[in-house]
């Protein structure tokens, strides 16, 4: 009767590694844990990895709780060309797009509150389109607005591992991302502020009412 051996931290470690550098996207610890051995840590072999590659050419970086390797930030010139960019976002989406991940959850009404002018349909449409915002769900007031927060892809396009890593109000003016009046208590969202009785789900496949919501362009 032959043993079977659980394969050891360096195995593991490789595993981990192999895995990451054939995968077309970021994954996450249990991703990886599903294709390893039952039991083997995931979060020692990223630590090991990380310290391994810090400093390197590629690094080890976290976004949206997930795992990729990337090239270092200071190389990042060498692969830098002169393309034109497809779609590029206008102002007002831009604006929207700040104001959403610094207030999520928020409401159409809530957005055009704080910007102080009416927020046109196409507007919200695209940044949902791109992946940049999700419906978040609907508020249990009046009417049942849709509200919006940010999605992993905002994360992902703008390098942060998570929303406590937005920058601050200052800096966000300095980028031209807030050129607005912003109200009294403007902070970094807490994600875990909204609770159950705040605000309802959203059904898998359920659209916004766009004829509730989306009146007055």
């Amino acid at each position: 009767m032959s043993v079977k051996f659980a394969p050891d931290e360096a195995e593991i470690e490789r595993r981990v590694e192999a895995l990451l550098f054939a995968a077309s996207g970021p994954l996450s610890a249990a991703e990886m844990a599903s294709r390893l051995p039952e039991g083997a840590d995931v979060g020692r072999a990223i630590a090991t990895l990380r310290a391994r590659y810090e400093g390197r050419g590629v690094e080890l970086d976290c976004v949206a709780d997930r795992w990729r390797f990337r090239t270092a930030a200071d190389l990042s010139f060498l692969m830098t060309e002169t393309r034109e960019e497809p779609r590029r976002l206008s102002k007002a989406a831009l604006e929207t797009l700040a104001i959403i991940a610094y207030h999520q959850p928020v409401t159409r009404a809530e957005i055009e509150s704080v910007r102080g002018v009416s927020l046109s349909r196409g507007t919200l449409d695209l940044l949902l389109e791109m992946g940049f915002v999700r419906l978040r769900g609907r508020r249990r007031t009046p009417g049942r607005p849709v509200t919006y927060a940010t999605a992993d892809r905002f994360l992902e396009h703008f390098s942060l591992a998570s929303l406590y890593d937005l920058p601050g109000a200052a800096e966000m003016k300095a980028a031209g991302l807030l050129d607005l009046s912003l109200p009294v208590g403007f902070e970094v969202p807490d994600p875990s502020r909204a609770g159950p009785d705040e605000e309802d789900a959203i059904e898998p496949g359920e659209a916004p009412e766009f004829a509730q919501d989306f009146v007055g362009d």
